[in-house]
């Protein structure tokens, strides 16, 4: 039902009083945050809310017939992936500038979003104050980072850190990212391959490459290390 809601929502052909407005798609899996993004920027004269979804494949599918110009879109949603969604908004609808909405500030985050394909990066926290200028800023055709987000990324660049001394998380693709996530959440290798619709002897492979880049000689390693990472993270 919630699908069908947003489909005709997507579908929904633009009175001609507001044909001028800049739309504006909602990709996040919680549905307090997608009405409260959707309330603020309506109550915006310029902009509009042409869709929204609460998961990567939805909202694949939804940001196709809304054809929005930017697409705010929820990095970490349960069972999906907000860095694949941006790869193919990328791939499939060029034309869409997507925003990052994220509960984490670590650079890895800001970088896998950045390459791939993402115009913008802003923390969850402080949404209220710059969702509206990260939005206006990508519809000119420049990059929005809040100033704590590219403030941490000039310092890492003045540092000038080597693969040798930057955290190892930082040497994954963003796949191999996913599936360390994963991994330190408790899941099994079935599991993974499950959850990211992968075969299983690839999810393997995944594994196998994580554990040589991170330099450890055992699954057992491998275990430990996602889950202290991940531990670390939610203790943030």
């Amino acid at each position: 039902m919630a699908q069908e809601i947003a489909l005709q929502m997507a579908q929904e052909i633009t009175p001609e009083a507001d044909t001028w407005k800049k739309r504006i798609f909602i990709v996040d899996d919680h549905p307090l945050v997608r009405e409260w993004l959707a309330t603020l920027i309506n109550q915006q004269s310029d902009l509009k809310v042409c869709g929204e979804a609460s998961s990567a494949s939805e909202g694949l599918k939804l940001i196709g017939t809304a054809k929005p110009h930017v697409a705010i879109v929820d990095i970490s949603m349960e069972g999906s992936s907000g860095i694949e969604l941006i790869k193919n908004i990328k791939a499939t609808c060029p034309e869409v500038a997507p925003i990052v909405l994220s509960m984490h500030d670590e650079g890895i985050y800001v970088e896998h979003a950045l390459r791939a394909g993402a115009r913008g990066y802003i923390m969850k926290r402080e949404a209220t104050k710059n969702v509206l200028p990260a939005i206006r800023c990508v519809l000119e055709g420049k990059l929005y980072l809040s100033e704590k987000i590219a403030r941490m990324m000039a310092e890492k660049f003045v540092e000038g850190k080597s693969p040798a001394t930057s955290p190892p998380e930082e040497l994954l693709s963003d796949r191999e990212l996913q599936v360390f996530q994963l991994l330190g959440r408790g899941y099994s290798t079935r599991q993974i391959a499950e959850e990211l619709r992968i075969g299983f002897k690839t999810a393997q492979t995944f594994r196998a490459r994580i554990k040589e880049k991170l330099k450890l000689s055992s699954a057992t390693e491998l275990l430990r290390e996602a889950v202290l990472w991940h531990d670390r993270r939610n203790l943030k």
